[in-house]
């Protein structure tokens, strides 16, 4: 299963992917690539959104995943910010149901427990154990990619979940 992961973000949209190897003897969880789209302050939201589309197309075309997976809503205190945030979000989607592809949605404390065990872990922490999951040397940068990487490995734990609840 490979499971193409986006951090969105006004500055910075994260995105990483990561592959689910179930073999004979072992299991695991393989990082294809991972990186981040950064925008340009300078740009207005329309061209910034457009951007966000045309590299995440590019983006998913060349790495064909099985599925989509991102941050679901977050409440924000400012709600101006949360509704950019939105803005992304749903060209996010866009993209992906522009390529054929399901998307699924995880919500922050879903995240955090999949990669770290408990919901309230920081972002170090998720960052730390995105490296040990993945056996990476270091964690990924910039951040936004590595918490991509962490929401495409929360959708493999989930389905993983799902389909032994089915056997």
């Amino acid at each position: 299963m490979r499971v193409f992961g986006i951090d969105c973000g006004t500055e910075l949209t994260g995105w990483g992917v990561v592959d689910f190897v179930d073999g004979p003897r072992e299991s695991r969880l393989e990082p294809i690539a991972a990186g981040a789209i950064r925008l340009d302050k300078k740009h207005r939201t329309p061209q910034r959104l457009h951007q966000v589309h045309l590299e995440l197309t590019a983006l998913l075309e060349a790495y064909t995943p099985e599925v989509v997976a991102i941050e679901d809503v977050f409440f924000a205190a400012n709600a101006k910010s949360a509704l950019k945030l939105g803005h992304v979000r749903g060209v996010a989607m866009l993209s992906a149901a522009a390529c054929g592809l399901p998307v699924m949605e995880y919500a922050p404390l879903s995240i955090k427990s999949a990669v770290v065990g408990h919901g309230l872990a920081a972002k170090e922490q998720v960052q730390f154990m995105v490296a040990r999951l993945l056996d990476l040397e270091r964690a990924p940068e910039p951040a936004d990619a590595a918490d991509a990487l962490a929401i495409a490995i929360c959708h493999i734990h989930n389905a993983r979940t799902a389909q032994g609840l089915l056997r």
